[in-house]
Formats: structure tokens, sequence, C-alpha cells
């Protein structure tokens, strides 16, 4: 954990470094994915494991209400997006970690919902969680996109993914802070895009 060893000005400028050399291109394709799945009226799910879990029920919150205008929350014609973190269907989770594996959790959800053209938002710190691996083959068979947040070396989900957003970082806690950072301007970004806010 970088910050047993730097004081929080070193940490701080760290963070700011890190940030600097993210893969702009890949922020923008991902928003670019998001933007594609709205207009084709298609639905995206989000995955992940503990921090990355709770980070997949943030993305999902704020792409589903943060995306709509305060005027349009009453308007049935306004085109809403479809997400969904499949972190927060805690019966799903316990049935099918019980009955069959922990490892079928976001897969066995998928095969219940997912759709050829639909999108799906795998976030692992370390690229190697067998559920999160297993419900990426799956979406990658069954003409489901998919866009993967990784950190430290990307571990399989890198070469798995068809897209995706990697920090060449070995600190969790950091990396888990900068695909949040990054996710708060593609919201910023789809919301501009379905909304053409006025410049201010």
């Amino acid at each position: 954990m970088l910050g047993t060893k730097l004081n929080i000005n070193e940490y701080l400028d760290r963070f700011s470094l890190e940030l600097k050399n993210l893969d702009r291109a890949a922020i923008s394709r991902w928003s670019d994915a998001l933007f594609s799945v709205w207009e084709s009226a298609n639905s995206v799910y989000i995955i992940g494991n503990g921090g990355s879990g709770t980070t997949a029920s943030h993305f999902a919150e704020d792409l589903g209400k943060g995306s709509i205008p305060n005027d349009k929350f009453h308007d049935p014609g306004f085109k809403r997006l479809r997400v969904l973190s499949l972190t927060d269907n805690l019966g799903w989770i316990m049935a099918v970690g019980n009955d069959l594996s922990y490892d079928q959790i976001f897969l066995q959800q998928l095969m219940n919902y997912a759709r050829p053209g639909d999108l799906l938002l795998a976030i692992s710190g370390s690229g190697n969680s067998d559920n999160i691996l297993n419900a990426v083959q799956w979406a990658n068979q069954n003409q489901v996109k998919t866009f993967g947040l990784t950190g430290y070396d990307g571990g399989k989900l890198k070469s798995m993914q068809q897209d995706g957003l990697h920090v060449e970082l070995n600190d969790m806690g950091m990396v888990e802070s900068i695909h949040l950072s990054a996710f708060h301007w593609v919201l910023n970004d789809f919301y501009r895009r379905i909304n053409n806010p006025i410049d201010v």
C-alpha cells in the first residue's frame, strides 16, 4: 500500500501522476461504448468484487440517475440508459454461490438478462477473479460487448476483454480511486451527449 510508505503530499503527487498517465483514448472509448448502448436501447451490466463491487454499484446508480436532467425525471418520453449492477442482486449471489459456486455469481445472472448488443463493464484490480473471467468469456461468446477496468499487470482479464482501461499500478486502493475518477468524466461526457447541455 503506497500510503504506508508515502506521506500525504507524496501520495497525492503520485496519484496526480498516475492520472496524467491514463490512456485518454481508452476513456473516450468507454464513453463511446455507453453512448452506443444507449442509442440502440440495449443494456449495461456492471460487475466487480469487494471495493470494485461497490464501485459497480456506484457506476450503476450514477449512470441510471445521474444521466437524467432534473426536469426529465417525470417525463415518460425521456430515453433512459438501461443499467444494472449485478453486485446488488444479493439473493441471486447467495443462491448461486450456495447452490453452484461463487465463480458463477455473475455468469448465471448474465445468462438470464444479457442480449446481443448489450455491454458488460467488468471491474477487477487484479484481472484474475474467476467470477469476472467466467462472465466476460460468456459475454464474448454471446455478442455482448466487454469493457474491462484493471490494475496491476491486468491479469487474464486484460487479454480477454474486447476493450478496456488499464491502470498499471500495484496498489489496489489507488487503482480503485483512479477507476472512479475516470468514470466521473465518462458520466459527464455521457450526460452531455444524450442531453446536449449548453456550455457554461
